[in-house]
Formats: structure tokens, sequence, C-alpha cells
């Protein structure tokens, strides 16, 4: 018989592509990068740009939209009001930026009726 090995259930981690691309980095590179091509593509078109400054663009812009997909906020004392997030995503935190500015619902909880009924 062979040895039993414990297998957690509740594994979090996220699938690699490439070694250093994770599903979200890819996709916001992809993203990022297809932005930067566009910019080239209407660049070139209409001013007349070069190839090699057109690929930089494109590939700054990849370069952005990879850091976009891997930044985590720091857990340190030097972040300030940002500390609250810390360990969470950049771009979970502009997720909920956008949806808060597009939605503009504000919910106020009323904390003396939750001390009336013996709430903390």
């Amino acid at each position: 018989m062979g040895k039993s090995y414990f297998v957690p259930r509740k594994v979090k981690g996220e699938s690699r592509i490439l070694y250093i691309f994770s599903m979200k980095s890819f996709i916001t590179t992809a993203i990022f990068g297809s932005i930067g091509g566009m910019i080239w593509y209407v660049c070139g078109t209409y001013f007349g740009m070069s190839i090699y400054i057109g690929l930089a663009i494109t590939v700054i812009f990849g370069v952005l939209g990879y850091f976009l997909g891997i930044a985590k906020i720091p857990d340190a004392p030097f972040m300030g009001p940002f500390r609250k997030a810390g360990g969470e995503t950049l771009t979970d935190i502009i997720y909920r930026f956008i949806t808060f500015k597009w939605k503009k619902k504000i919910y106020i909880y009323n904390l003396n009726r939750q001390m009336n009924k013996g709430g903390k």
C-alpha cells in the first residue's frame, strides 16, 4: 500500500501561464497591450510614427497592465489611509471604486439602534 497524504479542501491560488502570468495579470497585460497597439495604429496612420516608437508604446502599456494585474497593497504602517486595504490587489480596489462611483449608493448604519438591542 502507498502512503496517504493530507489534501486541503480550501486551496487558494491562481493558475500560472508561462510561469510569470497569473490569469488576472495576463488579461490586464493583453488589454493594456491592445490599448497601446491601438495608439500605435492611430499615431502611425495619422502622424507617420516609426515602428520602433510604436512598439515601445505597446510594450510600455503592456508592462503597466502587468504590474496593475499583480500589484498588491502592502500591510505596512507607511501606507497611511491605505493600510486597511493591506493584502488586496490593486485591480480589486479599482473595481470597487468604479462600482461605487457608478451606483452612487451609500449605506448608513444606525449605531444607536444596535446599541438598544444589546449590541456593542
